[in-house]
């Protein structure tokens, strides 16, 4: 797969790095020299970008599209722990702490990524502090939310697992609709079932048990609306 130096023309006519939190504190003329870093990539749906155990030499930011974070069980059951989007970015622990990769990452659609290579990236963290302090604050993010899946899947019902999880896609990729919020799932009943901990067909059939209750409609199979939020949120704390 070949690739090339990112720039405007290649990122859709703007700076990816521009739209990356870790880097929303830097000006113009500090994010040029961010974008003259940049090797980019693209991958198919389907494409597995770096599997579990490997070597990772680079931080990866995600500029157009989504892919999933990964790992099986040892019943081999798929597990996934993060979904990641535009703007997103993982790799920074495998640069760090010169850890192998902990995860499989493969993309959920046509998907476009920025690399920075590990010297260029420890020579951008040694020249602008402030990005460190981004890149803990995401980590942290990512932490509190593995610990409330952890509490959810030991704690929480079926029906407030499924409830939790459809507001953190609004949340994330929901937009204004006529009748509530419209969302396109980033996973399939099944990669939803994965990232919960529970079966396809329950998954299934609580979601259609909330479209009877009037809580949600779906949209073919990979939208909804969300057309009650307040009662998909009070579904959480019962």
């Amino acid at each position: 797969m070949s690739k090339h130096i990112c720039n405007c023309e290649h990122c859709q006519h703007k700076l990816c790095a521009r739209n990356v939190p870790i880097f929303s504190s830097l000006n113009p003329e500090e994010i040029e020299k961010v974008v003259s870093l940049i090797v980019r990539r693209k991958y198919s749906k389907g494409e597995i970008i770096v599997l579990e155990g490997s070597s990772l030499e680079s931080l990866v930011i995600i500029n157009t599209g989504k892919v999933k974070a990964f790992r099986h069980t040892f019943e081999g059951k798929e597990q996934i722990l993060y979904i990641f989007s535009s703007g997103d970015f993982f790799g920074e622990k495998n640069l760090i702490i010169n850890q192998k990769v902990t995860y499989s990452v493969e993309a959920l659609e046509d998907t476009n990524i920025c690399m920075i290579s590990k010297g260029d990236f420890k020579q951008l963290l040694n020249e602008y502090p402030e990005i460190s302090y981004k890149i803990m604050e995401e980590l942290c993010k990512r932490l509190i939310r593995m610990e409330d899946a952890v509490e959810s899947m030991s704690i929480k019902s079926v029906e407030a697992r499924i409830s939790a999880v459809l507001l953190e896609f609004a949340n994330k990729y929901g937009k204004p609709h006529s009748n509530g919020i419209l969302v396109e799932l980033p996973l399939s009943r099944e990669g939803i079932a994965n990232y919960i901990g529970l079966t396809r067909e329950t998954v299934s059939r609580k979601m259609s048990l909330l479209q009877e209750e009037g809580i949600i409609k779906m949209v073919g199979n990979k939208k909804i609306i969300i057309t009650d939020k307040e009662a998909l949120e009070n579904s959480i704390n019962h």
